[in-house]
Formats: structure tokens, C-alpha cells, sequence
């Protein structure tokens, strides 16, 4: 393996890719964003900017920007290890502004979550001409009112200030990958993307064999979840009888959640003088946020398990000291909902998934005894019962752990604090611990050891999301993906979204790149939804 040779990298310690080159080397002379597969080493390229950067200005500093404080942790403590230069500073909200306040001196490399550095500029702790480079990791959150916009706006005005955005993906749509590189300040000349099939990328990544499961859920477990559709449609129908989705064949979940907006965002009142719609606004309040506990309940009935059903229900009847709120207490009331919560206990109605879930993990790690497993469930339910049946019966293969977000929602969901998330992790690196039952935590963020199989629970509609699962296998040897999906449920339109926009994702990247060295266009913003785009005569959008 021939290694990187720069005076600033440590000799031996960097693998020399023709790619990561390329692009650094681009990312002298103007502001790149950098769109590469997951494991393709996105940091190695900030690493040799980085290097050749403080050759050419040594008494300036520069910001590595990362989403999380997990992660900018990670990426201090690889540079670190790698680049010869000034004391590295690391910023995050653990270390309060009193602390921070006095701290940086030029020149440093200073490693920071954005709003931190979003404050200490507003505070003139630090400014904007202080840094000859500045990185955006996961570079795809520059949009809206995410912190990532406003520091880039504020390092692009500094001349002679270069950005770095790197990220998997930065969109599946033309217009949120022109807003991400508008905010970042870079042309369409400085987009740099690479595909798994690029000859230059190739060579250096391994197969990754997906493989989509279809299971048919058992029928007691239908009948619960045609008992909570039944629920749904009673308030659709209500909505529809005041005026709301007349011209909306099937109403989803982003409908009611954008009517939930209006509603919130419009307050009108009965005989106000704005009052636009028929009906009561708090019966077009109630039956909105009914509609959303059935929804919910049907999708867990569907995709997730019983169990799941059961703990959401368990929850909304103790939430607030057993004080419910009109539509907690409507929608448990409802026939259909406590016909589908006697169901529950008749039994016939595990998921299959779970029981699938099991056999492949198992077999997986029969098979291969030094191997590693990582299971993706999107509900913290969900992965608990994982767990438990992964470490059902006598010692086996399986050393299951649960591992989700730092925040706890009541006593019987108690999250994981940074510390014990940085040990599962290690105790995982390990094999102390073979097989990960993680929420959308470990998507992102954490420096998740390579795996030799991913199993999603259910399939993910966002391009984005299902990328960097994917991209937790294959790095270092071939790699397995297994996606369970629920036939006829909101699992198979979920896989066709994510599936669709990843398509979509290198013909976009193809023709922004082809608009040459022209500056992005600005963008439309979208006005905020009113009221008057839920009425009878225009659909929701």
C-alpha cells in the first residue's frame, strides 16, 4: 500500500488513493462539495487539505464542523493521530461558553458541533476571518434553518477562506441539492461526486449483497390492524365533512401532519373574523390529532408488533398522571381501537419480522463466529424486544445489546448518556458484544465498527438514511444487507421511495455538474402552509 507523503501527514499512517487526491487537490482552488459512498474516506480527503492547507497558511486555524459531539470527538481524535500542526481544540455543548470563553488562540485546529460555533461568532468569541478552511461533515443538513446555513454564509464572505461539504448524499431532489451547495457557497464546477462503480473507487470498497425479505403478517394480526384503520378512516371521515381533503383520495401521514401545521400556525376560531373553513377549530384540532394516534397505531401494528401496539397504548392511558387530553381520551374510547386492544391479548399476533430477525442474525453468526451484526429498528419498543429474543434461551451465538439516543422519554425508556454509548461501542469492537440493536443513532455520527451483516426492520424512505445504514458493511471485506418488509403496508412504499430517489440521486448530480462554472441558482423558498390549502378545493401538498 503506497502511503501518503506530505511533511504535515505522519509517514505511513494515510493510504494513498488516486481519488481522494483528486479531490483534495480540487479543493485548493475552489469551495468542493464532496458527494462519496459511505466508507470511501470522506475524512481522509478533509485530512490532506487539511495538511496542505497549514503548509501554505501556518498561522491560521481551521474548523472541522460535525452534527454531533460523538462525532467531532471521532474526527479530533483521527486527525490527531494523523496530522503534524497547532494544539486541536474541541467545542461542544459540553464545554459551557464560560469555559469557552478566553480559550481559542491562533492558530488551532479546532473540532466543533455547529450551533456552538454559531454562538461564539454571535458573541464575537471567535470570527469568521480566523480560519483559512472550514469543514462540513454530513454536509447534506445545510438546509433551513440548521445551523450549517448561517456559518456558511458567514465563511464564504471571508476571501480566501475555502469550504469543504462532504456527505453520501445530498439530496433527491435538484432543488435541495442546489440549496445544501448555495448555502456552502459552491458552483456546480466544484461539485466532486464518486459512485461505487467508478473505476478510480471501485478497487478499494467490497460487494455488498442486499437482500429484501417480504413477509405476510398473520391474520389475528390483520384484524387489529383493520380494527385501527377503521379508527383512522372514522376521523378522516369527520375531516372530510368539514371541509378538509374532499378532493384527496387516500389521506397519508404527511397530509395530517401538514393540516396539523396550518392548524397550529392559523389558530382560527369559531366566529372570528378569519374563520375560513366550516366546523369548530377544536373539532378539527381533536379529530386531526386522533387520526394521528390511529395512524401511528396502524403503522406499529403493521410493520412493528404487537408489543409495540401495546406499549403506545399503555402509554397514552398513564401520560399525564392518567389526565388525558380530549383526544387521547377519544381515541381510546373509540370502538375500533378497543376491539383492536382486545386482539392484542387473544395472541396469534407476533410480527413475523421478529421471529426473521432472530434466524438471520443467528445463522449469520453460527456461521461466522468472529462476525458482527447490526440490526436497525426505527421504534425504541421495537429494538428492545429485539434484544430480548435475540438473548432468549441458552447461551448461544448472539451477545445482543440495545443501543439508541441519549434522550429518555418517561421511566421505562431511559436512554443511553455518551459515556455508555462510547462503551456498548467498544464492547462491540470487541466481540464482547456481537450483535448492535440500534435506532436511527447509529446511522450517523458514531464511529460504528465495520459489520458483517445489516438487517433494516423495516425498509427507511429516505435515500439519505438507508445509505448510511447500507454503508455500516462492506468497508474492510464483502458485506450482507437483509430489509424486512410487510406486504401490502407502508413498508413496500418506503423501500420503492428510497430505491426511487437513489436512482434519481447521479442523474441530478450528472446535470448540476454540467451547468459548468455558472454560480447555483438562488432558490424559491416555499411559503409556509395556510389553512386555505387544506380546504375542499385544492389537495394538500
Amino acid at each position: 500500500m503506497d502511503s501518503v507523503a506530505h511533511p504535515r501527514i505522519r509517514p505511513g499512517k494515510l493510504e494513498d488513493r488516486a481519488y481522494q487526491r483528486a479531490i483534495a487537490e480540487h479543493a485548493l482552488r475552489e469551495n468542493v462539495l464532496a458527494v462519496l459512498p459511505t466508507g470511501t474516506g470522506k475524512t481522509a480527503i478533509a485530512l490532506r487539505l487539511m495538511a496542505e492547507t497549514l503548509s501554505r497558511e501556518p498561522g491560521r486555524s481551521q474548523l472541522f464542523l460535525a452534527p454531533t459531539r460523538p462525532l467531532v470527538v471521532q474526527h479530533a481524535r483521527t486527525v490527531g493521530s494523523l496530522l503534524e500542526g497547532p494544539p486541536i481544540q474541541v467545542y461542544t455543548g459540553a464545554l459551557p461558553p464560560e469555559r469557552r470563553r478566553g480559550l481559542f488562540t491562533p492558530p488551532v485546529l479546532l473540532f466543533a458541533t455547529p450551533q456552538v460555533v454559531a454562538n461564539d461568532l454571535k458573541a464575537g468569541e471567535i470570527g469568521p476571518g480566523d480560519f483559512s478552511l472550514v469543514v462540513f461533515d454530513e454536509a447534506h443538513r445545510a438546509v433551513g434553518d440548521y445551523p450549517y446555513v448561517s456559518l456558511g454564509r458567514a465563511f464564504s464572505r471571508v476571501p480566501g477562506t475555502r469550504i469543504l461539504g462532504m456527505t453520501a448524499s445530498p439530496g433527491s431532489s435538484k432543488e435541495k441539492i442546489l440549496e445544501v451547495m448555495e448555502n456552502l457557497a459552491v458552483t456546480p464546477r466544484g461539485l466532486e461526486y464518486r459512485e461505487v462503480d467508478d473505476p478510480d473507487v471501485a478497487p478499494y470498497l467490497h460487494p455488498v449483497n442486499v437482500q429484501p425479505v417480504v413477509v405476510e403478517n398473520p391474520p389475528a394480526l390483520k384484524e387489529v390492524a383493520r380494527h385501527l384503520r377503521a379508527a383512522l378512516e372514522r376521523q378522516v371521515s369527520r375531516l372530510r365533512q368539514r371541509g378538509y381533503f374532499r378532493e384527496v383520495e387516500t389521506v397519508g401521514r404527511g397530509d395530517l401532519l401538514r393540516l396539523g401545521e396550518a392548524l397550529r400556525a392559523e389558530r382560527v376560531r369559531p366566529g372570528s373574523a378569519g374563520q375560513r373553513v366550516p366546523g369548530t377549530y377544536w373539532e378539527v384540532v381533536t379529530a386531526q390529532a386522533v387520526a394521528m394516534k390511529a395512524f401511528h397505531a396502524l403503522d406499529l401494528a403493521e410493520t412493528q408488533g404487537a408489543e409495540a401496539v401495546r406499549k403506545f397504548l399503555a402509554r397514552l392511558r398513564t401520560r399525564g398522571g392518567g389526565r388525558l387530553s380530549p383526544a387521547d381520551r377519544e381515541f381510546l374510547r373509540d370502538p375500533d381501537v378497543l376491539e383492536a386492544a382486545q386482539g392484542l391479548e387473544r395472541g396469534g399476533v407476533e410480527h413475523p419480522k421478529i421471529a426473521r430477525v432472530v434466524q438471520v442474525v443467528r445463522e449469520e453468526l453460527t456461521t461466522h463466529p468472529g462476525g458482527k451484526a447490526l440490526v436497525f429498528a426505527h421504534y425504541r419498543d421495537t429494538a428492545q424486544v429485539l434484544v430480548d429474543q435475540l438473548s432468549q434461551g441458552p447461551a448461544g451465538p448472539v451477545r445482543a445489546a440495545r443501543f439508541v439516543g441519549q434522550a429518555s422519554h418517561g421511566e421505562n425508556d431511559q436512554g443511553l448518556s455518551q459515556k455508555s454509548q462510547v462503551e456498548i461501542l467498544d464492547r462491540f469492537r470487541s466481540g464482547e458484544v456481537n450483535c448492535l440493536v440500534a435506532t436511527s443513532v447509529a446511522e450517523e455520527g458514531l464511529d460504528i465498527p465495520d459489520t458483517d451483516l445489516v438487517v433494516f426492520y423495516e425498509p427507511v424512505p429516505s435515500e439519505i438514511r438507508t445509505i448510511q445504514r447500507r454503508g455500516r458493511t462492506g468497508r474492510f471485506h464483502a458485506g450482507r444487507v437483509v430489509v424486512l418488509v410487510s406486504q401490502g403496508t407502508r413498508d413496500q412504499v418506503s423501500q420503492y421511495a428510497s430505491g426511487r430517489k437513489e436512482r434519481r440521486i447521479r442523474a441530478l448530480l450528472e446535470e448540476i455538474r454540467s451547468l459548468g462554472g455558472e454560480p447555483a441558482p438562488p432558490l424559491e423558498r416555499g411559503k409556509q402552509s395556510t389553512l386555505e390549502q387544506f380546504s375542499s378545493s385544492a389537495r394538500p401538498r
